[in-house]
Order: C-alpha cells, then sequence, then structure tokens
C-alpha cells in the first residue's frame, strides 16, 4: 500500500525543485533574450539585437506572468517550510541509550497529538502513523520537518514495517457517530489493525500498549467499575463493532503475551476531553459547548440522570506514558473518579460558556451506559498516576479552543463566499 511522509527531507525537496526551475527558467532568458537587470535585480527591458519590441513586449509580459504563477508561489512555500522549520517547540536532548524510537498508531488524532507532543518534548523519536478517518495533519503541523519526527499516511489494517522501541497502539475511531458510520471498518481496525500492530511488536521485541475503553465494561451492573468486572456489553448492538472490537483486541493482547512472550500494556480510558477534540464527534463535551456557544438548545439523550467521569486530556496522557513505562501488564482503568450527571454538566457548560441555550430532553440511544465511574486504584499503587486537573480548569481551556475554532471557521467561510 502507497504511503505519504512528511519530515525533514520535504523541505530540501521543496527547495530544490523550485532551484531547477528558477535555473531552467533564467537559462533561458539570459541565453535566448539577454535581458537588462537594474541593481536588485528587476527586468528592466531586453537587448533588442535581434528582438522586435512585440516580442521584447511578449517577453516581458510572459516573464511576469510565470514569476507570479510559478516562482512567488514557490518562494512562499519554501519560506513557510523554513519558517515552521525554524519554530519547532525546543526538545529534550536524550543521549542515544536513553532516546527511544516510538510509534503511535492514530497519532493526528485528539489524544493522540497530545501524547506525540509530550513524547516529542522529552526528546524522543516519533513516528505517527494515522489515516486521516479523524485524525488531522493540523493537529502535528508544529512537529513537521522536525529531525526527531515522521508522519506517514497509512491504514493499520495493512501491515507495517519498521524499527521501533514503544508501540502506542490508538488507532480506532472512538465517538459512536464515527465508528457507527463504517461499523465493519471499525471492526477491522480494532481486531485486524491490533493484530498487525502485535505482529510488529513480536517482529521487533517493542513493548505494545493498547488504547482500550471504558466501553470494554458496557451497561455496567457493577459501581464503580474495577477492571476485574468482566463487563454487561451487547454483541449484537449499535456499539458492538467498537465495544466487542475493543475486547477482542484486548484477548490477542493477552494471547499475543502468553504464546510469544510480547510485552504488553492495556489502558481501559474512560470519558476524556480537551482541545484538538474533533468538533463534531457527536461526544457530549463536544456537543453540549458547541450548542452552548452558538446559542443553540443543549440536546440530552435520554432524562440526563446518566453519569459519566471526565478526564483532561494531559492527565490521560500522563497516565498513558506511566502505564507504558511500568511493569503492570494487566489493564489498568484511566480516567477520573469525580463523577456527573449528564444534566448537571449541560448546567456547568451553560453557565461557563455565558450562553442563554436551554436544555432539552431527546429519546434515549440503544445500549447507552447509565453509570460510568472508574476504580483506579491499580493505576495509584502501582506508577502513582491520579488526575490532577479540575474539572473547571479543564473546560475553560476547552471551551476557549472550540471558541477560537468557531471564530476560524467562520472567517473562512466568509472568506470562501462569492461577492454578489
Amino acid at each position: 500500500m502507497a504511503k505519504f511522509t512528511i519530515s525533514g527531507s520535504s523541505i530540501s525537496q521543496g527547495k530544490t525543485m523550485m532551484l531547477m526551475v528558477l535555473l531552467v527558467f533564467f537559462a533561458f532568458v539570459f541565453v535566448y533574450c539577454m535581458p537588462t537587470l537594474n541593481n536588485n535585480g528587476s527586468l528592466l527591458s531586453f537587448n533588442s539585437s535581434g528582438i522586435s519590441s512585440s516580442v521584447q513586449h511578449l517577453l516581458l509580459r510572459q516573464v511576469k506572468e510565470l514569476n507570479e504563477k510559478l516562482i512567488v508561489p514557490l518562494e512562499e512555500r519554501v519560506a513557510a517550510l523554513e519558517d515552521r522549520q525554524k519554530k519547532h517547540p525546543k526538545v529534550k536532548y536524550l543521549a542515544e541509550k536513553d532516546r527511544k524510537r516510538i510509534l503511535i498508531t492514530g497519532g493526528a488524532g485528539f489524544v493522540g497529538c497530545h501524547l506525540v507532543n509530550a513524547l516529542m518534548l522529552e526528546g524522543h523519536e516519533v513516528t505517527v502513523v494515522d489515516n486521516f478517518f479523524t485524525g488531522r495533519k493540523s493537529n502535528v503541523e508544529q512537529w513537521i520537518g522536525h529531525d526527531n519526527f515522521e508522519l506517514i499516511n497509512h491504514d493499520v489494517v495493512e501491515p507495517l514495517y519498521i524499527e521501533v522501541d514503544q508501540i502506542y497502539h490508538l488507532a480506532s475511531p472512538a465517538s459512536p457517530p464515527h465508528y457507527m458510520y463504517n461499523p465493519i471498518k471499525t471492526i477491522k481496525t480494532n481486531t485486524i489493525g491490533t493484530l498487525n500492530m502485535l505482529g510488529l511488536a513480536k517482529r521487533v521485541r517493542a513493548t505494545l500498549l493498547l488504547a482500550s475503553t471504558s466501553e470494554v465494561y458496557g451497561d455496567p451492573e457493577v459501581h464503580p467499575q474495577p477492571e476485574t468486572y468482566w463487563g454487561h456489553v451487547n454483541p449484537i448492538g449499535p456499539r458492538a463493532c467498537y465495544d466487542e472490537g475493543k475486547r477482542v483486541a484486548e484477548t490477542m493482547c493477552y494471547a499475543y503475551q502468553k504464546q510469544e512472550k510480547v510485552n504488553i500494556r492495556v489502558a481501559r480510558i474512560f470519558n476524556t476531553y480537551g482541545p484538538r477534540m474533533h468538533m463534531n464527534d457527536g461526544r457530549v463535551v463536544s456537543n453540549f459547548i458547541l450548542q452552548a456557544l452558538q446559542g443553540q438548545p443543549l440536546t440530552i439523550y435520554g432524562t440526563g440522570s446518566q453519569t459519566r467521569s471526565f478526564q483532561y486530556v494531559t492527565d490521560l496522557v500522563d497516565g498513558l506514558i506511566r502505564l507504558m513505562n511500568s511493569n503492570v501488564s494487566l489493564p489498568v482503568n484511566l480516567g477520573n473518579p469525580d463523577e456527573r450527571s449528564i444534566f448537571e454538566f449541560a448546567e456547568r457548560i451553560i453557565k461557563l460558556t455565558g450562553s442563554n441555550s436551554e436544555i432539552i430532553n431527546q429519546p434515549a440511544v440503544q445500549d447507552d451506559p447509565q453509570k460510568r465511574k472508574p476504580v483506579i486504584t491499580r493505576a495509584m499503587d502501582n506508577f502513582g498516576w491520579m488526575p490532577v486537573v479540575p474539572l473547571e480548569e479543564g473546560l475553560i481551556k476547552t471551551v476557549e479552543y472550540f471558541r477560537d475554532e468557531l471564530k476560524k471557521s467562520k472567517t473562512s467561510n466568509k472568506k470562501d463566499s462569492p461577492d454578489l
């Protein structure tokens, strides 16, 4: 399968291409047209010997058009690439023995891009693999061109052959609208994709961390949910493609651990929010914030008494890194035990945004879990992790991000609108 990568070499290739175009063009002009240049290099006139004034005029016009259509855009692109390269965030220097080669599947997604930032700043070499179904290049563009970073356009359902020390396997749509859009593809990503990453981990003897989910507990009959709870999942419901996909992914991890001695980690991730969430991912945080900022009614499916536990994305990233570098191979819950009802959460969003939106109720969604609250004792006891960002603080940052994104969207729409 064809792959597209973006790295530091892309910039030098762009400069080389532009220089070749310039050389060919100016060779033609100087050899055949003999132009006269002023002190700053601008064209003044052509040598009139053997060339009529009409031909001179035509050549000057073509030179101008070529400059505007080809040379200037190329110069701007190269300048932008060079500027981007110069503005990379400063990263920590790590000696080669301490610097790890890390693969992040789904690294251009919401959680993945925050993980990329953390690992890059620590000084590691990071390769992101993403098919951009829900991920976006803009999430990782600040690292494009950095010597320690590589971006590969690749679908994990196809095998991947690279050398790495650690694999964070995050690839999968995670919001109901996205994973229900193509349930067969969701199943393939979580089964065949996980199988391919486990095969890679086996070949190169890398540690693999599976980003599993609290959805493996389904609509739980045990509350709060410890890792020892086996779950209550509808295997043929609309959410089954994701829930059961993650459950079988966990099964494969432990089969590879037992049979092939692959070093694995399993993180069961609870509801996570923060900047760079997909604007239209259909989850409660993004839905409520967008509706409130646009003055629309906040939509609650069901009575609103169902509960969720929301953790800020930087807390999750810290937990993932700690888990990867621990010796814990059992599943570990990563979530915030601060449990809130959906109705209470909606009221909080309205207050934070200063919105006048009302709250309306719609029919409940099939198989929607009624309770969510993690037991995080295993994470606390084994690698000292617990969430530290208060809900209010995290929501303020998230609301500001969505507010800025809406402003950019409006500005973009105005530029794209034709003048009437």
